[in-house]
């Protein structure tokens, strides 16, 4: 072989390695633990403040991993907080921003178009670093701005595990 074939040889390999390396992904996800956490901690935070809410915690594909629904909480609170956990989890976006920013710009209203999302305050992601690993979303609290609250209480309490 000559050196102009190695040369062409061995950046061939090179570029196939580089190739196969960008096809397998590596990716932060949410254990079942850290779900059930996020979700004792989101109903917690919203029953010390009188609300009886459902919260669903969703992984970075919007799969369900854990869901608690408070004593008293309205059966319509499970549909949606799973809707706003696959919501934010979906979008990387808190719901409640989504929701402001549909209701200012009417090119972003067909939002509320996609199935499975619901535009009202109380999905949050959940985030290690700059990743989203999946999100929490809360309903039953007396306005979708106390649901979040909840949630952003829920994700301080466990936010040393986020690292």
């Amino acid at each position: 072989m000559t050196k102009i074939q190695v040369s062409a040889l061995a950046a061939l390999l090179l570029a196939g390695a580089a190739a196969h390396a960008q096809a397998v992904r590596t990716e932060k996800n949410m254990s079942l633990e850290l779900a059930n956490q996020i979700a004792a901690a989101t109903v917690a935070s919203c029953t010390a403040s009188g609300y009886a809410v459902a919260a669903t915690v969703v992984d970075r594909a919007g799969s369900v991993r854990a869901v608690q629904r408070a004593d008293n909480a309205g059966p319509h609170t499970l549909g949606a907080s799973l809707q706003k956990a696959y919501t934010s989890a979906s979008a990387k976006n808190n719901t409640l921003v989504m929701m402001e920013g549909a209701q200012k710009n009417p090119a972003a209203a067909n939002l509320t178009d996609i199935p499975g999302f619901l535009l009202l305050g109380g999905g949050v992601p959940v985030r290690v670093g700059n990743e989203v690993i999946g999100a929490v979303g809360v309903g039953g609290a007396p306005g979708g701005h106390l649901d979040e609250a909840c949630a952003v209480a829920a994700l301080d309490k466990i936010k040393d595990q986020l690292k």
